[in-house]
């Protein structure tokens, strides 16, 4: 018997009415395939908050499908935090994403927090979890955290410390190389740890955006995946294709690592993951 791989899907609020119909037509499109649940951001400081709790809200009333809001800390107070938790619980939200989130400057800038808030996510996934009603993920990165200098064991304490604090999954920054999240997963494992790592995968389309989003996250782009997306980058068609071609050949050795589902990074268009998918279901 073959166990068809399960998908989960990521999206950003969109900001105008254009964005808006980009957003339903993805999401319409990729809903056929039963995704575990359709995560939605949360913008630095609570700056997207109602458009993620709208968008979470209305996925939720139109398609039945499992819902992630994500939910950061950086800016905001331990009550103000209280507050969008009582949100999200009214507006029938089932599981959070808690993140610390960025300050100015990136993930690699040094931030002064809010004397009534939180440091680290650690905090907020204990506050989520004392209030209760909420299925709880938290962030993972295959290439190290970006403010962690290094320190992979440190990453991996943080893990293991979320878990305990009421963590129940993660998912990744996205990434390139397979035998990254195989260690992160061992590593974790070692330490007795359950938590399921669901790898993220980004189906690159732009190769400007690529470099910005991996300098962000943290996420370590190979020398000879560099190169390749370099020869063809003036090449939208080609980018778009060579993507393509990566993100199916990563998921394949992740679905033969043993990944427990896969989780795209959509950028609030459908083809480019369905071309993906497409691509795994005709390997079957």
């Amino acid at each position: 018997m073959v166990v068809r791989t399960s998908y989960s899907f990521e999206f950003f609020p969109p900001k105008d009415h254009e964005g808006e119909e980009r957003l339903w037509a993805a999401v319409h499109a990729l809903e056929k395939h039963a995704p575990d649940f359709i995560a939605v951001t949360f913008g630095a400081g609570g700056s997207t908050q109602h458009r993620t709790i709208g968008v979470t809200q209305e996925i939720t009333r139109r398609t039945a499908i499992s819902t992630v809001a994500h939910l950061t800390c950086v800016g905001l107070t331990k009550q103000e935090l209280i507050t969008v938790l009582h949100t999200y619980r009214d507006a029938k939200i089932p599981a959070i994403l808690a993140l610390r989130g960025d300050p100015h400057g990136g993930p690699r800038a040094p931030w002064t927090p809010n004397s009534a808030g939180f440091m680290h996510a650690d905090a907020l996934v204990q506050l989520i979890n004392v209030f209760g009603g909420f299925k709880i993920g938290v962030a993972a990165f295959p290439d190290g955290h970006p403010s962690s200098n290094g320190n992979y064991e440190k990453d991996i304490e943080v893990l293991l410390r979320k878990e305990k604090l009421g963590a129940s999954f993660a998912t990744t920054q996205f990434f390139f190389d397979v035998s990254k999240w195989e260690k992160l997963v061992e590593s974790l494992q070692a330490h007795g740890s359950s938590l399921p790592i669901i790898p993220g995968i980004l189906p690159v389309t732009n190769v400007k955006q690529l470099h910005r989003m991996a300098e962000l996250g943290g996420t370590d782009i190979p020398a000879h995946i560099a190169k390749r997306f370099a020869a063809v980058e003036d090449d939208a068609d080609a980018v778009r294709k060579l993507g393509i071609e990566i993100a199916t050949k990563l998921c394949d050795d992740l679905i033969a690592a043993g990944a427990p589902s896969l989780h795209f990074y959509t950028m609030n268009t459908s083809e480019p993951t369905l071309e993906v998918i497409r691509n795994l279901e005709n390997a079957e």
